[in-house]
């Protein structure tokens, strides 16, 4: 019988590659795509002023700057091109989830003081339309939850503000009970957030591992602390999101695959129903989710403990008063109100994804086309027995659920951290690259230019 080779096959397809000149096409698209969105996005904003962004397609102003972390930023990124790959194949595994989040939070630390302590940490989450603002009117948690729903709308009494209304309080919450625990104030909410976001990276590893194969993982470790994701990961209260959601699908990712399913199970359905009370927008987790069922090996067992885990945080806050129905229907019409009702979808529904580009890095959107072609490539009979399949399926689980976000028309503008909780889950595509340190080096270089060159709004 004569054999595929190696070169050829669709479901190796870091081996598989006459692809690198597909690859320098991918890269290059999406440099058009994300050139175009800043060409159009200043006209439309020089002459109508609706994106309602400083720098289009993100929010942030043109600002060269150095700061007190830039010196520790190009460490780490030395480091991370220059030993990444070679430590991720040959650490202990445990060792190496403990090194990616210690890089990861080295990383994000680094860019996040390259705009200083208090620009770039403490006083990112004090702003105006921010959840700080609002602590103190939480004295009474249940009375406060009660009465949510009564301060969405803009011209309702103390309406809350932006960030406050488009979330489910347990997004607010989080930073009231920091500030219960004497944890209160911008540098502790800034330091939460980066601590608990970059452990995201050290899910997904463990996700990946497990529904595809450890070499996957190790291949992926250096993309996902080196990501440029982590601009916005620090400090925006979305990467706390995005950690919260990344940890619902790993500990589901062990319980289907056998690994102290009842447990893994509940603490998953726990997880899934936390993320519901922190974003409206993390309901589309589910798509990953389905993706984690189906490459899963034992994957009806634990499912009367993940649902079991998920019933426990919305009974709590429906208990108390919270409509989560009611809230998220007042939050559409807010939308509208503000920013949402003047952006343009026109423009946006594309930009969006200029903005996705600049979140994951070059070697992302390579990694991503030679995914679709192992999806592609390869009969559904085989789809789910080969690692590359399985990995490809996971990503493109993450890209259609960020798609449809796009196409929803409630996320315009902002994706560059409203969607951290699906890009993150497309940064392991990197595994599917040949010459893993000129892809690294790439995305390094990205993060630091965006980070220096434009004062982001997270």
């Amino acid at each position: 019988m004569k054999r595929t080779s190696p070169r050829t096959d669709p479901r190796d397809p870091v081996r598989g590659s006459r692809g690198t000149l597909l690859d320098g096409y991918a890269v290059v698209a999406a440099a058009a795509l994300v050139l175009a969105a800043a060409l159009v996005g200043t006209r439309i904003q020089d002459r109508y002023g609706t994106l309602r962004v400083g720098w289009p397609p993100l929010v942030g102003n043109w600002m060269p700057h150095v700061g007190p972390g830039t010196p520790a930023a190009i460490a780490v990124a030395v480091a991370v091109v220059a030993y990444g790959p070679a430590l991720a194949a040959r650490l202990p595994w445990r060792r190496l989830l403990l090194t990616v989040w210690g890089g990861a939070l080295a990383w994000t630390w680094s860019l996040a003081l390259a705009d200083g302590w208090s620009r770039g940490v403490a006083g990112r989450l004090t702003t105006r339309h921010e959840y700080l603002q609002v602590v103190d009117r939480w004295q009474d948690i249940p009375a406060t939850l009660r009465d949510f729903h009564a301060h969405i709308l803009i011209g309702t009494p103390d309406n809350w503000p932006a960030h406050v209304a488009g979330h489910p309080p347990g997004a607010t919450l989080t930073f009231v009970l920091l500030d219960r625990i004497g944890l209160g104030g911008g540098g502790w909410a800034g330091a939460f957030v980066i601590t608990a976001g970059t452990t995201a990276a050290v899910a997904v590893l463990v996700t990946v591992r497990r529904l595809a194969d450890e070499g996957l993982a190790r291949r992926a470790a250096p993309f996902l602390v080196l990501a440029p994701a982590a601009v916005w990961t620090g400090t925006s209260a979305d990467g706390w999101f995005a950690a919260v959601a990344a940890w619902a699908l790993a500990l589901l990712a062990l319980a289907v695959t056998g690994c102290r399913p009842a447990w893994t199970g509940l603490g998953s359905g726990l997880l899934f129903g936390l993320t519901l009370y922190l974003s409206y927008g993390l309901t589309l987790v589910a798509v990953i989710a389905a993706a984690v069922l189906l490459l899963g090996t034992r994957r009806l067992r634990p499912l009367p403990y993940v649902a079991a885990g998920f019933l426990v945080v919305p009974a709590v806050f429906t208990a108390l008063g919270f409509d989560w129905w009611e809230a998220y229907r007042l939050l559409v019409t807010r939308y509208y109100q503000g920013a949402g009702g003047v952006r343009p979808y026109g423009y946006w529904i594309w930009a969006n994804l200029a903005c996705a580009v600049l979140v994951v890095g070059p070697a992302t959107v390579a990694g991503l086309r030679r995914g679709g072609g192992v999806l592609l490539g390869t009969a559904r009979a085989a789809l789910l027995r080969g690692p590359a399949p399985r990995l490809a399926l996971l990503v493109g689980s993450a890209l259609l659920a960020l798609l449809i976000a796009d196409l929803s028309g409630m996320s315009k503008a902002e994706t560059e951290r409203i969607w951290l909780p699906f890009t993150l889950w497309l940064l392991p595509a990197g595994s599917f690259l040949p010459g893993p340190r000129g892809w690294l080096a790439g995305q390094a270089a990205l993060a630091l230019l965006l980070n220096h060159l434009v004062l982001t709004g997270w």
